[in-house]
């Protein structure tokens, strides 16, 4: 057993205040930035951390780096030697944060959850939320000194994410909701897809929940207001599918859900950048959000 388990898959900056010295706790900076921003979350980290945080780069390095689609999920063999030369342990307790808030960290904690490590959790407001709390921030350069190798062994959990023919099944099943977390103009196909070659719209049957709705300030609203907010969509006996534009922010729905007290969840890791490319499967065009019904 590890000497640290985490509250939960949500961490606030004043619990990571007093436990960061932990000697389980690994700190991760997931950072990543949409390529029009022109933000790099590497070089970002290298100018400043929180602690002696790793930087984790599910962007370039830990992901299937063959794959057409951007950040698709490496092998469990890829992972897992990633996650050793990052000095992860099967007993440690991660902490992942990310440069804007919540953003890009809860696709690393559910990249570790389909890997079968559960100790792991996002911190709430991020790196933006730690310094506004006047705690320290790390300028100095990462330590260069050679690191020892983890033991973490991946063990895959198929059930947490879907491919493209479960999607496509799962438009027909009144036992699936499939959501969707790109914001409402894309989702109606109102506002042209900015990545090229993609159609506007949504997959038939898919729900709308923008991640503007689950967020308050770039932290999580709390659990009650989570769960009226899911409810309002669908009962918790659903498996609940999320979608985005390319597996990212599917990744908070699935944080918040989980928050929420849902556990039937997935992510479809092409989203809409593999749905929308394919000619082939369907795509809706509406001025409303289609729902599904649910029993």
């Amino acid at each position: 057993m590890p000497s640290l388990v985490l509250p939960g898959d949500l961490v606030s900056t004043q619990w990571l205040a007093e436990h960061h010295q932990d000697s389980n706790l690994i700190l991760l900076d997931a950072s990543w930035h949409m390529p029009m921003t022109q933000r790099d979350g590497y070089q970002e980290w290298l100018n400043e951390r929180i602690g002696n945080a790793r930087f984790f780069d599910f962007d370039r390095e830990v992901c299937d780096q063959q794959a057409s689609l951007p950040h698709m999920m490496p092998t469990p063999q890829h992972f897992e030697l990633s996650a050793q030369l990052l000095g992860i342990n099967n007993n440690s307790a991660i902490i992942v944060y990310d440069s804007l808030g919540i953003f890009s960290s809860p696709r690393v904690w559910w990249m570790f959850k389909v890997m079968g490590f559960n100790n792991i959790a996002v911190l709430d407001g991020g790196l933006p939320a730690w310094k506004a709390a006047g705690l320290a921030v790390n300028t100095s350069p990462p330590s260069s000194e050679a690191r020892k190798q983890g033991d973490f062994k991946s063990e895959y959990q198929a059930d947490l994410i879907s491919d493209r023919e479960e999607v496509y099944q799962a438009i027909d099943n009144d036992n699936i909701a499939i959501i969707d977390a790109r914001p409402a103009g894309r989702f109606l196909g109102e506002i042209p897809e900015f990545r090229k070659g993609l159609r506007s719209g949504h997959m038939p049957s898919a729900m709308n929940l923008p991640i503007s709705e689950i967020l308050d300030n770039q932290t999580m609203k709390d659990a009650y207001q989570l769960a009226q907010i899911f409810e309002a969509l669908m009962p918790q006996k659903q498996r609940v599918v999320f979608s985005c534009g390319s597996g990212v922010t599917a990744c908070i729905l699935a944080l918040a859900a989980k928050v929420a007290g849902y556990d039937a969840l997935s992510v479809y890791d092409g989203s809409w950048s593999e749905w929308g490319a394919n000619e082939t499967l369907p795509v809706v065009q509406c001025k409303q959000a289609q729902h599904k019904k649910t029993q």
